[in-house]
């Protein structure tokens, strides 16, 4: 009889730990990644990341408690009150950087091909973006608290192009340029 009360309570334990558990990763994975704020102090965009290890472990207390792990106005103000905590509870998806970015190329084509975008996936390829100066940036080379200035001022550029066109600018020596055919044209020949 104690054998079945200890089986039936290990498997009642190893239901709620794995119930948890899956609460835990949810949680993680929500509140993990760069996210832009307004500093309260400044008024000015920064780049926070939340502590998402201590967001998944403090989740029990019916929300998880939020603390930054990091910000761009960091190490000189790290005694800040952490304000900014607010913005990322009341909308944690809006200001997660890699939702702006795909938020910002919905509906927009490419200012090569002229192909529209679709839906962006993390697994997908990244499109890029096109400066003034016709340089192709990518993602992560644009500082975070820099993002929204830069959405403003550039143009959005499909991965193909992207590559093509960084291949272009690196190595003109090795591309020969062909008039454009269309392929209705290409068919008659």
């Amino acid at each position: 009889m104690d054998k079945a009360m200890f089986t039936v309570a290990a498997i009642i334990a190893f239901a709620f730990l794995c119930i948890v558990g899956t609460y835990a990763v949810r949680v993680f994975m929500r509140f993990r990644g760069k996210r832009l704020v307004t500093c309260p102090e400044t008024d000015k965009v920064v780049a926070v990341e939340v502590e998402a290890t201590h967001a998944a472990l403090t989740f029990n207390r019916g929300t998880p408690e939020l603390r930054l792990k990091s910000c761009t106005r960091w190490p000189e103000r790290h005694d800040c009150g952490q304000e900014c905590v607010e913005q990322i509870e009341l909308a944690p998806e809006d200001c997660l950087v890699r939702n702006i970015f795909t938020d910002w190329y919905r509906g927009k084509a490419c200012a090569f091909c002229h192909m529209r975008f679709g839906e962006i996936h993390l697994t997908d390829h990244k499109p890029a973006l096109l400066n003034a100066e016709h340089r192709i940036i990518e993602w992560q080379e644009i500082p975070p608290e820099k993002i929204p200035e830069t959405l403003a001022t550039h143009l959005p550029v499909c991965w193909n192009c992207g590559v093509a066109e960084s291949f272009r600018m690196e190595h003109p020596e090795l591309v020969t340029d062909r008039p454009w055919r269309h392929t209705a044209q290409a068919g008659r020949r």
